[in-house]
């Protein structure tokens, strides 16, 4: 049992010689206990080192060297659900020594990324899609005629999603050799919420023997069932793998581990621990972290929670993310963490606004992405009243283009009578929420992963005339540039070195067309700026108006363009995209 993170690199002489999976061929099952603690010791250094996820990781060493282990892959085929739990995957699969990269420019992606190695299958940066992923594989395994085995390894939560249970319903009639593996650390980045959750929870008294209750839920489905097994002893863990891939059609093996395994603290906070900060620097005194737009939501929502009665907070399991911490406690009747299901949560929202509560959704941008036919049939066509709380918008840095959240906008844009705010900082934050729950429909609030410029936040109740810029710089030059969002204070520099006028546009939709018209009487050069895809962004709003009026002066717009924008600090992301690059 470790207890503290290693700040050197541990001795690791058995690990040191795995550089592909077919070296473990060779080990002997004494051999795979000593693997798995110089594994574990080298995970928990390396991750000191570069910050990420860590509790789920931990919890798969076991698991990840037993399919290793027995599996022939690349031929066959591994996909991790949540991605999160491929760190120790990546560390066997040749990767080791680039470990110490992860999450930088140029590095380690933080999950399994196809065009990194030839031993990621699939990439699953968002949860719930392994299943669906690894019956493809093996259904086209079948057509082609090769004799291969497909591994889906799902946890982390991620079995509470819909999409799983269609994957396992289609699974019963192809027939296809896939084995699921049910990752059950009865955590998703909270406890896992919901009836699924309660009901295995029931089967975890690990004493050898199948578990009647479970069995009776996959094999109706189709599947043959065996656990729950004991995920962290290979004598258990091993032959029920090797059972289960000796058999044809679709297998389920539920496996119980725990997060954050061997490492006490993760142990005792698996919420905490779900994932880390590097190490910083002993000699490096730790200055106070700067309460973030999501701390700032959260106060936002018990202060409002206090005034009105019918506010109810839903997540799709996303409580210490979006920062619901103090409401669910305060409000647990008013809370509904409906666990990794996006497409139920604004359903689910709409359904409580139809019988007139008011639902705030907090929501990562990147995860609303998942439940956009809900926002479009289920909650705007009836006009309902739901307010968005679209959290991580932008760039998100580390995380990369699976969580990066630029394409919200111009999702959003096009759906008639939403209501779409950009925030520049903490405060216009508080008063848009506070605009888009006072306001009688469907409305959006955006707003970026971390800390913004404002240092005091006035938290009161006051509203934003709807679809009003400000106009904050009157320039002598013939450029106005148009800010959307939390890149003002670098938009300022620019208007001042410039002598350009500056807006803070606030609302993407409706625009505040009469300001527009005012500033092309006295401009030839519109600059348009937004943390955002430029293809149906907030600058594409703009030309599209400017189209209408016919106008024939340069319009530019800066944001994210039609590339991927890769993992790295968000600095660097910013720069590659060259928003701030001289007009």
């Amino acid at each position: 049992m470790f207890t503290a993170i290693p700040t050197h690199r541990p001795a690791t002489p058995l690990l040191d010689t795995i550089d592909t999976p077919c070296a473990l061929q060779s080990l002997t099952a004494q051999q795979l206990a000593q693997l798995a603690t110089e594994l574990r010791a080298y995970l928990l250094y390396s991750v000191g080192q570069t910050g990420g996820h860590f509790g789920a990781g931990l919890g798969v060493i076991e698991l990840t060297i037993a399919l290793h282990y027995l599996l022939k892959t690349p031929e066959d085929h591994l996909i991790w659900d949540v991605g999160h739990q491929c760190y120790p995957h990546k560390i066997l699969t040749g990767r080791r020594e680039q470990m110490l990269s992860m999450r930088q420019r140029d590095g380690l992606a933080p999950f399994p990324k196809r065009d990194e190695s030839i031993f990621d299958d699939f990439g699953t940066g968002h949860s719930s899609t392994s299943i669906s992923a690894a019956l493809g594989m093996a259904v086209a395994d079948q057509l082609l005629g090769r004799n291969t085995r497909s591994v889906a390894v799902i946890g982390d939560g991620a079995m509470t999603a819909g999409m799983a249970f269609e994957a396992l319903n289609h699974a019963a009639h192809t027939r296809a050799n896939v084995l699921v593996i049910l990752n059950d650390n009865d955590m998703s980045i909270s406890k896992n919420e919901g009836g699924l959750a309660t009901y295995l929870a029931k089967n975890l008294k690990l004493k050898g023997s199948r578990s009647e209750t479970s069995a009776a839920l996959f094999e109706a489905l189709a599947f043959e069932y065996q656990g729950p097994v004991d995920g962290h002893d290979f004598a258990q863990l091993l032959p029920a793998l090797e059972t289960a891939l000796s058999k044809e059609g679709p297998q389920f093996l539920h496996v119980v581990t725990q997060k954050g395994k061997g490492f006490e603290p993760a142990e005792a906070d698996p919420v905490g621990y779900h994932a880390i900060t590097k190490l910083d620097p002993l000699s490096q005194p730790k200055s106070p972290k700067k309460p973030t737009f999501a701390n700032h939501f959260g106060r936002w929502l018990l202060t409002t929670a206090e005034k009105d009665a019918h506010l109810v907070g839903i997540t799709p399991a996303m409580r210490e993310g979006s920062d619901l911490i103090a409401f669910s406690e305060q409000y647990p009747e008013r809370y509904f963490d409906v666990a990794i299901a996006e497409q139920h949560a604004l359903t689910f929202a709409a359904g409580l606004a139809c019988a007139g509560t008011k639902p705030v959704v907090a929501i990562y941008s990147t995860f609303l992405q998942r439940a956009y036919d809900q926002l479009v049939h289920d909650i705007a066509i009836q006009k309902l009243d739901v307010l968005l709380a679209i959290d991580r918008a932008g760039l998100v840095g580390e995380d990369g283009a699976t969580h990066a959240g630029v394409f919200d906008i111009a999702m959003l844009r096009c759906i008639p009578e939403m209501i779409i705010m950009t925030p520049a900082d903490e405060q216009e934050q508080w008063l848009m929420l506070n605009t888009g729950y006072q306001h009688q429909g469907p409305a959006a609030v955006r707003y970026p992963r971390g800390a913004g410029s404002c240092e005091t936040v006035i938290t009161n109740h006051e509203t934003l005339p709807v679809g009003k810029a400000r106009l904050l710089r009157t320039g002598t030059s013939d450029t106005a540039l148009l800010n959307f969002g939390p890149l003002l204070q670098q938009v300022q520099q620019m208007a001042e070195s410039g002598d350009h006028t500056l807006v803070d546009m606030r609302f993407v939709k409706p625009l505040d067309t009469e300001l527009l018209t005012h500033l092309l009487a006295q401009h030839q050069h519109i600059v348009t700026f937004e943390d955002h895809a430029i293809q149906g962004g907030a600058g594409s709003a703009v030309a599209e108006w400017l189209a209408q009026q016919a106008w024939a002066g340069k319009l530019t717009l800066r944001g994210i363009p039609d590339h991927w924008v890769e993992h790295g600090s968000r600095d660097e992301q910013l720069r590659e995209c060259g928003i701030f690059a001289p007009l």
